[in-house]
């Protein structure tokens, strides 16, 4: 498969090199773009003297619009396969094989690598941990989707599913959200353990004060989602 490994970023100046020299040792076959979300510290600068390939957006679009770029790239050069993972390296490349392979083999249009099959390497903090089982639990009552990591931005998609997000992706905290609108498009979607990492450097983008509004926003996305989409028809 041709495939296309996106990674968003702002302001991951310490990490972002790593990531990329990553995906180069342990996906040679895998192509990969970074979209610089309108970083202010030194990641523009680096993407450019390293010679990365990235896309400078001309605005912030936060974490949604970013990884949604990257799948307009991906749709509009053709690739089969998008993989997700984020610019501070806590999603470790070399599970990204594992990722694919339910993609490649046609057993999954959408493939979710999860910390919480194996419960093996970082789990987040406990507060986190019963807000993102609210979350499973509320997606599998709007949609049947049985899925423990709703929120991993670790997954994997097919081309039409590309084609899909490249239309219509969440802004906000897209990620619980994209596995509804996935499954009420007739997704087959699969869940993969993974070990993931803490991360070592920058500022997570939901803060303690952020993570109320993050609960109602998306619990409110799932069930609009819920009722707005088809299964099987067409997207928002």
């Amino acid at each position: 498969m041709k495939t296309l490994i996106i990674i968003p970023a702002y302001n991951e100046q310490d990490s972002i090199i790593k990531v990329v020299e990553s995906i180069k040792e342990n996906c040679p076959y895998c192509d990969y773009v970074v979209i610089n979300d309108c970083s202010k510290d030194n990641t523009p600068k680096i993407l450019d003297d390293e010679n990365i390939n990235h896309i400078d957006l001309c605005c912030n679009l936060g974490i949604g619009g970013g990884v949604q770029s990257g799948y307009i790239y991906a749709c509009k050069n053709g690739y089969d396969c998008a993989v997700q993972i984020d610019g501070d390296g806590q999603h470790d490349t070399k599970y990204i094989k594992d990722v694919i392979a339910p993609i490649e083999s046609g057993e999954a249009d959408v493939c979710i690598g999860s910390r919480f099959v194996t419960n093996e390497g970082f789990q987040s903090s406990l507060s986190r941990r019963m807000g993102i089982s609210f979350l499973s639990s509320l997606i599998y009552i709007a949609c049947k989707a049985q899925v423990k990591d709703v929120t991993s931005g670790f997954r994997a998609v097919n081309r039409k599913y590309i084609e899909l997000f490249s239309k219509n992706y969440a802004d906000d905290y897209p990620e619980p959200e994209a596995i509804v609108l996935s499954k009420l498009n007739g997704a087959e979607i699969k869940e993969i353990p993974v070990i993931m990492h803490e991360r070592e450097n920058g500022v997570s983008s939901i803060s303690p004060l952020k993570s109320v509004y993050y609960m109602i926003k998306v619990s409110l996305a799932v069930l609009i989602c819920r009722f707005y989409v088809k299964r099987g028809g067409k997207q928002i």
